[in-house]
Parts: structure tokens; sequence; C-alpha cells
């Protein structure tokens, strides 16, 4: 036992026994900590956290705790009343312990509902907030954070998401006067997205979990500009996929615009910026952002960038050759990974696909157009050979690709391929199935896939038959 634990120790046996404040229990909860902190933990000193009356020990620290508001005033004058505040923190730092103790045996749901209680005796002890003139030598400010931070990851190992967000809530809404770093700790989880719950706030009330989510995270990110916690790199992470799942992509690139330098790179911030701007609609504007990365030759080393790069130029004619160079130095450097990263080839085969059969389009000359159409076909049958899991994109593509050359069994096949792939949930797969049985001579069977089609757009609306015409 050290020193301070000594002084500890000798201020709460100093306590007058007839008031009531050395009794048994806290004379267990005492020893307990002792034997807990001189290294016999699970042999005795959980045994004695056990024995103790937590339920009466709590109503006595509600009573103590009480008895000190109204004796504040006369705090000068009067010991008694902050010596008190010793034994009540000897009490609670055993809840503590035991929940520390009963976690490392992996008994969670107990060692949640011990942390538990510890945070619901300081709240009805102390309704109006955490009081700031707590004696140096209390420890109550000590083990109140420490709990704080706690019951959640209890919560979170024993299985029940419900509470663990109900404990970050209840955390960032009583007045726990905790570090801030705490706090950050707190408003950061993910977890808080997949919450169910609603909350009333006086000046904003999020209308659900994602909103909830957002205003956490921004706050969170007020406090890093302003320099007032550290700085962690996952909140961009979390508030990125928050804004992106609620559509607020604009609202995205701008925070990200604003961030003080030196908190993302240069690189991370334009591709970032260049996502924000594609979901948008902005295609030229994420274009020209991806362009700034690419100088010197150095564009081997952006194989997302160079990518997604590709993929802008898909929608835009006038930057099918530019697509089609991305494409080739991303796979130049994709090649130097040996085969580490086949799904990211497959892409990178199947975009260059695309950008070939749209470019054989373009020419006049008859050997240039079979030229490019022959390339389009083995890198969009490259890309399908080589994926991990089957992706609809590709599929369509290769489908698409091959009705275009004429070439009616392997589209017919691919098709079928797509339409089991995405279930027969959406229109794209039935409407080129309709292009490719008539060609068949298979007039009835593309009549049936029409009926289907027309269902289906009653169903999810016109848009699609619109789009892409039934000829």
């Amino acid at each position: 036992m050290d020193e301070d634990d000594s002084n500890f120790a000798e201020d709460v046996l100093s306590l007058p026994a007839e008031r009531g404040y050395l009794d048994s229990e806290v004379a267990r909860a005492l020893l307990g900590t002792f034997e807990y902190r001189d290294g016999n933990r699970s042999g005795a000193a959980l045994p004695l956290f056990e024995g103790i009356d937590m339920a009466t020990m709590s109503h006595k620290i509600i009573s103590i705790s009480r008895g000190r508001e109204h004796c504040t005033r006369h705090l000068q004058s009067d010991a008694g009343p902050s010596m008190s505040m010793l034994a009540v923190s000897v009490h609670l730092e055993a809840m503590f312990l035991k929940a520390i103790l009963q976690q490392d045996l992996g008994r969670f749901a107990e060692a949640a509902q011990s942390c538990k209680l510890n945070l619901d005796t300081i709240e009805s002890a102390l309704p109006e907030g955490v009081l700031q003139n707590f004696e140096a030598d209390c420890k109550l400010p000590e083990i109140l954070m420490k709990a704080v931070d706690l019951l959640p990851k209890l919560w979170k190992l024993s299985g029940d998401p419900q509470q663990v967000i109900t404990s970050y809530r209840r955390a960032l809404l009583y007045q726990w006067d905790i570090e801030l770093e705490t706090i950050a700790k707190i408003q950061k989880p993910p977890t808080l997205i997949g919450s169910q719950l609603r909350r009333s706030f006086d000046c904003f009330m999020p209308t659900n979990n994602i909103e909830e989510a957002v205003l956490l995270l921004l706050l969170l990110l007020r406090k890093y500009a302003l320099k007032r916690v550290g700085w962690d790199t996952s909140v961009i992470d979390h508030l990125s996929f928050a804004l992106t799942v609620s559509g607020g992509l604009s609202t995205l690139a701008h925070r990200v615009e604003e961030l003080p330098p030196g908190i993302m790179d240069g690189k991370e911030i334009c591709c970032t910026l260049a996502l924000c701007r594609y979901g948008e609609g902005e295609y030229m504007v994420a274009l020209k952002l991806l362009r700034n990365l690419f100088h010197d030759g150095e564009n081997h080393g952006s194989i997302l960038e160079l990518l997604l790069a590709s993929k802008l130029c898909c929608e835009n004619f006038d930057c099918i050759e530019e697509g089609i160079c991305l494409c080739y130095y991303a796979r130049k450097g994709l090649s130097e990974t040996h085969g580490k990263c086949s799904q990211l080839a497959s892409v990178a085969n199947c975009l260059l696909g695309v950008l070939l059969s749209a470019k054989s389009r373009m020419v006049t000359s008859d050997s240039e157009r079979i030229l490019k159409e022959s390339v389009a076909l083995a890198a969009l049958e490259t890309a399908v050979r080589t994926m991990r899991d089957k992706d609809p994109y590709v599929v369509f593509h290769l489908c698409l690709e091959n009705a275009e050359q004429r070439k009616l069994d392997a589209a017919h096949c691919y098709a079928k391929q797509l339409m089991k792939l995405e279930a027969g949930c959406t229109i794209e797969g039935h409407v080129l199935l309709t292009r490719i049985l008539p060609a068949q001579k298979s007039f009835t069977d593309a009549d049936n896939v029409i009926n289907r089609v027309w269902i289906q757009s009653r169903q999810h609306g016109s848009r699609h038959i619109q789009t892409h015409g039934l000829d």
C-alpha cells in the first residue's frame, strides 16, 4: 500500500463510527480495495465486494450527499459533511472495482449492472450535476470518469446494443463534468448510427438516428478544429459514412474543405471531394479534382483515384480517350501487386472494356472498330473471370457488349446470369433480355419478359422504362 493509500485509509478510519460513516459495509469496501491493489483480486477482493449490500449503501450515499448539500454554506465551520465524502468515494470505488473484476472473469452483464448502479447512485445523489468543489483528496471525479467510459463497453461486450446507445446518450446529456478527451471518445462511436432511439434537445431535435450521429460527429469535429481535443482520423471516416447514407455529400464536401491544414493530406482531400461531387452528379468537377493528383508520370501510384477518374470518363464521351489512358495506368500499377488486388484488377478491366466499347462506336474505320470491339470484349471477359464476387455492373456490360457484337447466345447466357444476380429486382436486366430475345426470334419469351417489366414498372415507377426504352 503506497503513501497515498495510507493517508486515504487514515482519513476514512478517522470518521466517527457513531455518525454511521464507518460501518461494516464501508470497512468491507475499504478492505476489498486494498486487496485489489495488492493483487488479490478474484480470490479476496471480489468476495469482499460481493458481500456488500449495494442497495443499502447506495441509499446511504444519497442521504449523505443530500446532507452535504444542506451543509455546504457551513463547510468552513463543520468538517463532518466534507469528511463523509471520503466514505462515499470508498464505496463508489469498490463498486467500480467490482465491475472491473467481473469483466475480467467474463461476467459482462453483471459488470455492466455494477457499473450502472455506480452511475445511478451518483446521478441520484447529485441530480443537478457533479459539483465543482470536491475536496482535493476525494476520488469521486476520477471514479466517475472511468465509470462513464467503461459502462457502454461492458454493455457492448454483453451483447446489448440498445443499452450501449442508452449509456452513450446518458453520458452526453448528464452534467458529469468529465474531461473533454473522455467526451470525445463517447461522441465518436459508430454504434450511435445504428440506434433506433430518439431524444429531445432544447434547440434542436434530430429526427432519426443518422441525424443524431451527424450532430455528435460535427460537434466533435469542431472541438478538433479548435484544438480542444486530440485528432482522431476515424472521425472523418464515421462522418463520411453517416453523411453519405443520409444524402449529405455536399455537407461533407464543405466540412472537408473547412478542415485546418495538416488534418488530412492533399491526396485524401482531393479524393474525398471528388467522390462527393461525383455523388452530386457534378462529373466534370470531380474529374478536374482528380486530375490534380496525376502529375509527371505519378499516375501508377494512385490506383483507386485512377479507377475513379476512369469511371468519370465513362460518363462523358469527350473524355473517352483520357479514360482509356487512365485505365492502362491503373492496370500497370496493379501488375506490380502480383495478383494481390484481383478485385481492383477486375474493376480496371471492366472500365477499360466499357471505354473501348464506347470508343469503337466513334471510329470510322471498320478494321479499327473491330479491333477495339475485340479488345473491349476480352477486357470484359477478363473482368468477369478475375472478380472474387460476381458484380452485376460487370456482367451487365459484358452482356451488352456481346449483344452489340451480335453474339446472341453468349449475351442471352449473361443476361440470365444478371437476372439471377439481381434476383429479378431491377428493370435493367429485363430490358436487356427483351432486346436479345427478339433478335433470337424468341418473340413469345420476349413478350413474357415485357409483361414482367411493366408489372415492375408499376411497382417501382416508369423512370427505368423511359430511360432505357424497349427498341
